[in-house]
């Protein structure tokens, strides 16, 4: 079986079904492929490698566009998070959204950061980002999420679902 693509220049192609929007872009030209950073199937957000199961409008993201910087920076505060989590056991994420002009997280712990604590924090990024690990996609029932963040000791986040998830 296959689908259609229609794209933003209006031309329509057909792929087998199941192509990942990183197929798609491959296809294109190997350029486009190293930008983009993510695809819109029908206005909805799919990632790079989440197998695309139907027809519709369809458009790559790159990085260099605002939505696509809108995605490296909320990726950027995950790393952001991971490294802290590293570094400073205990430490709770609570909210990290991206601003206008990057993006910033706020942190839980007993004892505030120090301006000593920043240079540790950003080499570990630069760690995490260096080792280039998958970004894998989960779905999770909302119960099951709260209860696996709160029995992991991430209180706010299983707050965070439980306050924007009915």
């Amino acid at each position: 079986m296959s689908i259609s693509l229609k794209f933003p220049d209006g031309a329509e192609r057909s792929y087998d079904n199941g192509v990942t929007p990183l197929a798609v872009a491959e296809g294109i030209s190997k350029s486009l492929a190293k930008k983009v950073v993510a695809a819109k199937i029908d206005g909805a957000w799919w990632d790079l490698t989440r197998p695309l199961e139907r027809s519709g409008k369809f458009e790559l993201v790159t990085r260099d566009s605002a939505d696509g910087l809108e995605i490296l920076r909320h990726d950027a505060a995950h790393v952001l998070a991971q490294a802290v989590q590293d570094l400073f056991p205990g430490t709770q994420v609570t909210i990290g959204p991206t601003v206008e002009d990057g993006f910033y997280y706020d942190f839980a712990r007993d004892e505030p950061f120090s301006t000593d604590d920043f240079p540790k924090i950003e080499a570990r990024m630069r760690e995490i980002v260096d080792a280039d690990l998958p970004i894998k996609r989960e779905v999770w029932d909302r119960d099951d999420a709260i209860a696996h963040f709160n029995s992991i000791g991430e209180t706010f986040k299983a707050q965070i679902i439980d306050d924007i998830i009915p």
